[in-house]
């Protein structure tokens, strides 16, 4: 329908400016009829619009009616018109109810809560982010003080038990306390089991660690997310205010950022339901808090692993190294959101960095060692038979060298090697010789093979002088003058 102000408009392009309906239709998005048709009016004239006539009308106080006695569906008040010799579609009926239909909305109590009384926790999803050179789902941890709407945000690329009780802890330390109870949604790492009209069934180690930090649990009912509405409407704002247009290069630089921004923006605004800031209101609320424990409990997840041939076991898809002679045994891990200890009884056997990058291989540089070694021991052995093949009195000489030598293994690696180039026979020969002159050393024995082994060339014809020849010798006569007495001196 054309108003006042449109009309206005075109009247002006087309008297004043001199544009043709055409052009005025493209530059208002209208079409060239209509304006062809306002340009030829005198004066505005507001038109009259007719209401189309439905083949629903003369249901329609009937439909009003039932409406008005009960909640019936549409498929309930389509099939009973249809009695009534309603020939129309059932969309037109459900367009027309739903139009009509008096829209309730659910009334909820406004929760208050005194200092320190209780705080709600939740998890917030936000796509994917790269750890290291892989992609991992991106996971944060919201916890707000439900009197001040103090807020603490953790990101991590996981959601099990030990992340959960590690963000608790993080979140008791930086409020500087720990609430009377904690409202909880029900995630299988809080509650295992909800029935209703039965109490729910927590999670023993999350029911474990309650009581170590001293709060009661607070489970939702089924399908009550508003009974925890301040820590979802905490996990909205930091998805909007946060995350909302933030590039991410790498997980390592967000808790860092989320730490600033905590500081500078989220728990120093004028919170839009108390009306206070939140950094000042947990002021007034820090002393209602519950002191933390002397000793943090301990959140590490314990299973039983079985380390490989390789002496590996894996942890998502990641592999960490035990020392070799635990290759095939039955250990213990714990677990941590930063680390992995590894126990073989009540030993710690191996401790690593956890890694949250796909398909690394982790080891420690020593506990290959003992296979290594067990591994050049065999070596050793394998060479010492060899030497021991060589001669008779191998052993002999072996017990030789030991006396007379810092590194007899050494010197019998380099002769089984010297029986590989010149034989076996050679050198047993060579060690005969050795024995002779009491020379026991490897130096000897391929001393003594190199001059067997090297060709002596036989002499040649001696051709002598003719006596002749000689007679015909000239001797130079000696200078005489050095001998020559001047001014009675020498």
């Amino acid at each position: 329908m054309m108003d006042y102000e449109t009309f206005c408009t075109i009247k002006k392009l087309h008297d004043q400016d001199g544009l043709n309906c055409a052009q005025i239709g493209k530059e208002k998005g209208i079409d060239p009829r209509t304006v062809r048709n306002w340009v030829a009016e005198e004066r505005y004239r507001p038109r009259k619009t007719y209401p189309k006539s439905s083949i629903l009308d003369p249901f329609k106080p009937e439909i009003n009616t039932m409406l008005e006695k009960h909640a019936y569906t549409c498929r309930q008040i389509y099939q009973h018109i249809q009695e009534l010799s309603y020939k129309g579609s059932y969309n037109t009926v459900n367009r027309y109810v739903n139009k009509v239909r008096p829209r309730k909305s659910k009334a909820y109590l406004k929760l208050s809560f005194a200092p320190g009384e209780c705080a709600q926790v939740d998890w917030g999803s936000f796509g994917s982010v790269n750890v290291g050179n892989t992609r991992r789902r991106l996971s944060f941890f919201v916890m707000v003080l439900c009197h001040s709407r103090f807020m603490y945000v953790e990101f991590t690329v996981s959601q099990t038990m030990e992340h959960w009780l590690s963000c608790h802890q993080h979140a008791f330390q930086f409020f500087g306390g720990v609430p009377s109870r904690i409202m909880v949604d029900n995630l299988k790492s809080a509650v295992l089991k909800r029935i209703v009209g039965q109490d729910p069934v927590f999670n023993q180690t999350y029911l474990d660690f309650s009581r170590h930090y001293g709060f009661g649990i607070s489970a939702c009912n089924v399908r009550k997310g508003n009974e925890k509405g301040i820590v979802e409407s905490g996990v909205g704002y930091v998805k909007k205010n946060f995350l909302r247009g933030l590039e991410v290069m790498d997980f390592s630089h967000l808790n860092p950022a989320c730490k600033q921004w905590l500081e500078t923006i989220a728990n120093a605004r004028v919170h839009g339901e108390t009306k206070k800031v939140p950094t000042e209101a947990h002021q007034q609320e820090l002393s209602h808090l519950q002191p933390l424990p002397l000793h943090a409990y301990d959140i590490g997840a314990i299973r039983q692993v079985r380390a490989s041939s390789q002496f590996r076991i894996s942890l998502d898809s990641n592999r960490y190294s035990v020392p070799a002679e635990y290759a095939g045994s039955s250990v213990t891990m714990k677990a941590y959101p930063d680390r992995i200890c590894l126990y073989h009884g009540e030993q710690l056997i191996a401790r690593h960095t956890r890694i949250y990058e796909r398909n690394r291989d982790i080891e420690n540089p020593d506990h290959p060692k003992a296979l290594l070694e067990k591994r050049r021991k065999a070596k050793v052995h394998a060479i010492y038979k060899r030497f021991l093949a060589l001669s008779p009195r191998a052993e002999q000489y072996y017990n030789a060298l030991a006396e007379k030598r810092f590194n007899p293994t050494t010197h019998v690696q380099k002769i089984v090697a010297l029986s590989e180039i010149y034989g076996e026979e050679a050198v047993e020969r060579a060690m005969e010789d050795a024995f002779f002159f009491q020379a026991f050393s490897s130096e000897y024995i391929a001393n003594i093979l190199e001059q067997s082994n090297r060709k002596v060339e036989e002499a040649g014809v001696l051709h002598l002088t003719r006596a002749s020849d000689l007679l015909e010798l000239e001797i130079a006569h000696p200078n005489m003058d050095l001998y020559t007495i001047t001014g009675g001196k020498k």
